[in-house]
């Protein structure tokens, strides 16, 4: 999940909870992406799948799937979870920025801001060589990252946001900052704390992202070697505009 080339961050607890929580969050991606993909008469790759919280109901609405992600432990419990409701899945450890594929697919998705974690333009360039690789002719690329809200970023960031959850069947305190760690490169980093029913450190984990406006994925799209690209807001049909909260890109390989 991360750029450089540890596997520090998404250890184990982290994706357990991860995938015991997330699915609970008012998000509606899951059916926006599975849609997709079923209307896609070609096999899917899901980079960055995770814990398989998107990619699992892609392999129960039949579709033909393949994932990859940078962690380890979060493609165990993929695995896990894919055992106990009879799916087979096809994933592997891969990163975003650099990773191959022999086969070749009608779409690849990239959900929930996991493209932020390519806090270098280089990598990122990287990562859309690497998927329009991936892509038969006429291929889509489709990924979503959040609108950077200035209201949000000035009452919020800096402040610890804590909250109680309940996981493994006992209220948890769940603790989380975002810092701005470079305002000229436009980086920021998310703290999260769990702590359990005792006050005792589950885990902390440290991510670094990329803040991502419009303006600049419209560079990097224009850089790329894709054919042409479109952006919507929310997870809807309307083209991406003030007020939405949600960037839906879609970066379609040229007819060969």
């Amino acid at each position: 999940m991360a750029e450089d080339d540890s596997d520090e961050t998404y250890r184990d607890e982290r994706a357990r909870f991860y995938d015991a929580t997330l699915p609970d969050a008012d998000r509606p991606d899951v059916g926006f992406y599975v849609d997709l993909a079923r209307e896609t008469d070609q096999p899917v790759l899901e980079a960055t799948c995770g814990t398989g919280r998107i990619y699992l109901d892609l392999l129960a609405a039949g579709v033909d799937a393949d994932g990859f992600d940078r962690s380890r432990d979060a493609l165990a419990v993929l695995r896990e979870t894919a055992a106990k409701r009879d799916l087979e899945p096809s994933v592997w450890q891969a990163d975003l920025a650099s990773f191959e594929t022999e086969r070749r697919y009608g779409l690849v998705t990239c959900p929930f801001n996991a493209i932020q974690n390519l806090t270098a333009v280089d990598a990122q360039l990287s990562a859309l060589r690497s998927v329009h690789d991936a892509l038969v002719p006429g291929g889509r690329f489709v990924f979503d990252v959040f609108v950077p809200n200035f209201d949000i970023i000035c009452e919020d960031y800096g402040q610890w946001q804590s909250k109680d959850i309940d996981y493994r069947g006992e209220t948890h305190q769940l603790r989380s900052r975002t810092l701005i760690a470079d305002e000229v490169e436009q980086l920021f980093t998310v703290e999260t704390e769990l702590y359990d029913a005792d006050g005792s450190l589950v885990f902390t984990e440290e991510e670094h992202l990329a803040m991502l406006p419009k303006r600049q994925l419209e560079l990097l799209a224009r850089l790329s070697p894709f054919e042409s690209f479109s952006a919507t807001g929310d997870f809807t049909d309307e083209p991406l505009s003030d007020g939405h909260s949600i960037q839906v890109w879609s970066l379609r390989k040229g007819d060969e």
